[in-house]
């Protein structure tokens, strides 16, 4: 491809920018965020969070508070019962919802959203859902304690 930058919309160039005046080496990615949310104008910051992870997803809604309102909402958002959602009895328990949980902090307006150790393929489908742009701050990884890049550094 001749010009890559003809990828770029001028929204995009504008994240970009923002992205770049956002570093902040030696530093964590909360707080990165943080400063690409006040760089951007953000505002309104959604978290879309495993029900599992409850207390850190409340522990990170606490340190953006300070600057931001923040919308949290876990994964078995409208209790739908696994059975229900897949068209399969034998499916025990209550169904995630990533798509309900999409749809939630659009009600509420949110300009950026932070997925938080939802599921594989959750994740996927709250990030193609979710009309606010989307960042991963925690994935989920059973074995390495949330931090797949164990698997790496062995």
């Amino acid at each position: 491809m001749e010009n890559l930058k003809e990828l770029y919309s001028n929204s995009d160039l504008k994240l970009m920018r923002a992205a770049e005046d956002s570093l902040l080496m030696g530093q964590n990615r909360v707080e990165e965020l943080k400063l690409f949310a006040a760089n951007t104008g953000i505002r309104r910051i959604g978290i879309a969070h495993c029900v599992g992870m409850t207390r850190e997803a409340m522990n990170l809604k606490e340190r953006l508070s300070d600057q931001f309102e923040v919308y949290t909402v876990d994964c078995k958002y409208a209790k739908i019962k696994g059975s229900d959602m897949l068209d399969d009895e034998t499916v025990k328990g209550t169904s995630c919802n990533p798509a309900g949980q999409a749809d939630f902090l659009a009600i509420n307006n949110t300009e950026l959203n932070i997925s938080f150790g939802l599921c594989v393929g959750h994740d996927i489908l709250f990030n193609m859902k979710s009309k606010a742009p989307t960042t991963t701050l925690v994935v989920k990884d059973r074995e390495h304690k949330h931090n797949p890049y164990q698997e790496f550094v062995k």
